[in-house]
């Protein structure tokens, strides 16, 4: 039963599981937008391209909340879990209840799943009928009432009211969620930290908020693009502050970044996870709230510098990335020791493998 209450790893399955849909949905908005469409409203064989690429990413997004609530289900129940938690997923869609009553919805459906799986008895002649038919069945029945009678309408007012108070933050309130947003995003590159601001930011787009989403991009570029900053300046004003392996690793770590990937900073990070961590978290705090007082909208969670012309305000993100990504550069070149040539060699010899010793030559006389 333990095994059936791991919240985090059911979690992290339903996210890989949604992702790709979030991604694919989110591109086809933006390149429908761009080419100009909008969302199909009625169907009579005339569609424009744009109108269609728009539509179907409109479509797609309404589909993730069914999606997650199978996927937990899912990871928790296996096969018999799917059904009820599309059902269950469907329900939250439909009552305003968005991502985050599919999510809840997606664990008490596996929940319920697995314990009928467990506990219900048949006869020997209906033991066919019960993963087809007797378990999704009851488990559609219990989670429809529990969907519309005890958890739609609290989490329903729950997200109508983050709504309200995200879309009522004005000036310096604004800052300050973009840095917490932000800094959360940025402190431990991909980890589980990351992975709530994520969620968060997720969450909120399926709500029609997209101010989060663009904090989050940024706050995944930040540090890949300050760390390469830092290095930059310490090559300008010759003060070594990276060794020749972390040097190969900010070659690397920049072009991922890119394309959003912050994990190619780990490798530097590793060397000096305070100062490194702390950095990233200061500039990408300064990029979010930025960002979310100058009401940038991303309407696709993922791609890095490639998804930027789909965001309202191209020019003024890639402002507000440069100044966090500058302000990680300049607290890491300030802040990092000077590499000294001791340190680097006894790294070196550290780093090589020991030497074969050769003994076919010995002889015990």
């Amino acid at each position: 039963m333990l095994k059936k209450l791991q919240i985090k790893k059911h979690a992290m399955t339903a996210i890989s599981y949604m992702l790709p849909l979030v991604v694919a949905a989110g591109l086809l908005i933006a390149i429908g937008n761009l080419m100009g469409g909008q969302v199909l409203t009625k169907f009579n064989g005339n569609y424009p391209i744009a109108s269609v690429f728009t539509t179907l990413g409109v479509w797609g997004m309404g589909l993730l909340a069914p999606v997650i609530a199978a996927a937990v289900a899912y990871s928790i129940a296996d096969r018999p879990g799917i059904a009820p938690g599309l059902l269950t997923g469907i329900i939250s869609y439909n009552i305003g209840a968005g991502f985050l009553g599919g999510l809840v919805g997606g664990y008490v459906a596996g929940w319920v799943v697995a314990a009928l799986v467990r506990y219900v008895k048949v006869p020997k002649w209906a033991e066919g009928l019960k993963p087809m038919m007797i378990v999704p069945l009851l488990s559609s029945l219990i989670m429809a009432l529990v969907m519309f009678y005890v958890i739609g309408t609290p989490i329903v007012a729950a997200t109508n009211a983050l709504t309200n108070f995200l879309n009522s933050m004005q000036g310096s309130a604004r800052f300050v969620f973009g840095g917490i947003l932000g800094g959360m995003a940025a402190i431990d590159f991909g980890g589980p930290v990351n992975k709530v601001a994520s969620l968060f930011a997720d969450g909120m787009l399926l709500q029609g908020i997209q101010q989060p989403e663009a904090v989050k991009i940024l706050a995944s570029m930040v540090p890949p693009f300050g760390v390469t900053i830092s290095w930059v300046l310490a090559r300008v004003f010759k003060r070594r502050i990276y060794s020749k392996s972390e040097e190969d690793n900010i070659k690397i770590a920049f072009p991922m970044g890119i394309v959003m990937i912050t994990e190619g900073v780990i490798p530097i990070a590793a060397v000096d996870f305070i100062r490194v961590a702390v950095s990233s978290a200061l500039g990408a705090a300064v990029g979010g709230g930025l960002s979310m007082t100058w009401g940038i909208k991303s309407p696709v969670p993922s791609g890095g510098m490639f998804i930027v012309p789909a965001m309202n305000k191209p020019l003024l993100f890639c402002l507000a990335l440069l100044i966090g990504s500058c302000v990680t550069g300049l607290v890491l070149f300030a802040w990092k020791r000077v590499v000294k040539p001791e340190d680097e060699l006894a790294k070196v010899e550290e780093d090589e493998p020991e030497e074969d010793i050769d003994l076919s030559d010995l002889k015990i006389s």
